[in-house]
């Protein structure tokens, strides 16, 4: 069995056959930094500072630009976009740019933001595919956290209580809500894994990508130079900058959600977890398992299509290549951090996505009890009824199958087992 594109909308098909002008005239553009730099500043509405305007107190902007050249070279010289990927791209970089500009304005207006405490961040940090998406919603329904939302993250500034946004209908709200729905409505199959929306409680990613340090880029595109930097790079500028987000989001909110503790969620922090705890000495840790033979299916299928959706060359065999090596890698290095006490046991928690299915309120409430957390009455019920109302399949079902990455199921499975025997995970 070998991987087989989705189809696209007729309208995809006829703009990337430049069959629409608007787009076409736009996709022509080039991604070249000084002229993204210079729109950047002029749908920001700030003055023209030069690149410094893009860097603060702790964000150098050399530190930025660096990142930044890397992921243009990358989209220009290896990610073969199509029309529409390039147009949806130009869009996605000069938002974060538009973003960067109005973070370090604000920073440079109220330094004293970065005082603000992010007590007991509670961090879901699974590999992709291993329940993490379940186990986050179940915690964004307790009363007593608080998470992002897509449009906070994609849309943070100025900095407005959330409940106050949905009253005013703040414009932030639909703005996101589109950019995020996109990639859903360019080629089927996206849906049926992972649904996108501005009220939707958003990972961490959106935040770390205003340092361009960010595996949204790695995700969405074939960047192989890129890649290779960023796994080799110090996450510490992402995570800075995440905790800038997060405590300005914390400025703008009520006396009420900010007694609130953050409960914050992606996959990509299992990589990089010694940078994490650095920047949040405090944080509680939960760590999904899954049979690492499945969640690569899941998952090289998953970015397939997000890759699919800006580029016609998918290559499914070498991203699930990728994918294998990077966790047995990250596998590995969880399982150093464990023995020796790199991870301090107290604040890290372990599940699997077997027990998930199962029995998923028996795995919060085992995780409330390690974590010292009170799980009350009614955050127990909200939730249970978050669990039960949860639609399975609503989009269709993700199918995949191990078989389509091309990869040897013996060898995949004697390089995973060390990492199964030390977490209890099971085969299937």
């Amino acid at each position: 069995m070998s991987w087989k594109a989705p189809p696209r909308p007729e309208w995809v098909r006829a703009i990337n056959r430049g069959e629409v002008p608007l787009i076409e005239q736009e996709a022509r553009l080039p991604l070249e930094r000084d002229a993204l730099l210079g729109e950047a500043r002029a749908r920001s509405g700030l003055a023209d500072g030069g690149v410094a305007d893009f860097g603060g107190e702790g964000f150098p902007a050399d530190e930025m630009i660096d990142a930044l050249d890397r992921v243009l070279a990358g989209l220009e010289g290896e990610a073969r976009l199509t029309r529409l990927g390039r147009w949806m791209t130009r869009r996605f970089v000069l938002r974060l740019l538009e973003v960067r500009l109005q973070l370090m304005h604000y920073l440079r207006g109220d330094p004293g933001v970065r005082e603000e405490e992010i007590r007991r961040p509670l961090f879901v940090a699974g590999a992709p595919r291993t329940g993490t998406t379940i186990l986050f919603e179940m915690l964004s329904a307790d009363p007593e956290h608080r998470v992002p939302l897509g449009w906070e993250l994609l849309r943070p500034l100025p900095p407005i209580d959330p409940e106050r946004a949905e009253a005013a209908d703040e414009p932030r709200i639909g703005l996101a809500d589109r950019e995020l729905v996109l990639p859903q409505t360019v080629v089927s199959g996206l849906l049926p894994i992972h649904v996108y929306g501005a009220r939707q409680p958003k990972e961490c990613l959106s935040a770390m990508s205003y340092a361009f340090r960010s595996e949204e880029f790695t995700a969405r595109y074939h960047v192989p130079e890129y890649e290779a930097w960023l796994f080799a790079s110090d996450m510490e500028p992402a995570y800075r900058m995440h905790r800038l987000v997060l405590q300005i989001l914390q400025r703008g909110a009520s006396p009420a959600l900010r007694r609130r503790s953050w409960v914050l969620k992606s996959p990509v922090h299992l990589h990089s977890l010694p940078a994490l705890l650095r920047t949040y000495p405090d944080a509680q840790i939960a760590i999904t398992h899954r049979d690492p033979l499945s969640l690569l299916a899941s998952y090289t299928s998953l970015v397939a299509i997000l890759r699919y959706a800006h580029s016609d060359e998918v290559e499914y065999g070498a991203l699930a290549r990728g994918h294998a090596g990077r966790y047995r890698a990250t596998f590995g290095n969880l399982m150093e951090w464990s023995d020796t006490g790199v991870l301090p046991e107290p604040s890290v928690h372990h599940s699997r996505f077997a027990d998930f299915l199962d029995e998923p309120l028996a795995v919060v409430e085992r995780l409330y009890a390690h974590c010292g957390r009170e799980l009350g009455g009614e955050a127990r019920e909200r939730i249970a009824t978050a669990l039960a109302q949860r639609p399975r399949n609503q989009h269709g079902e993700h199918e995949y199958s191990f078989e389509a990455l091309g990869l040897d199921r013996d060898r995949e499975r004697a390089g995973f087992a060390a990492y199964q025997r030390r977490f209890g995970v099971p085969d299937g």
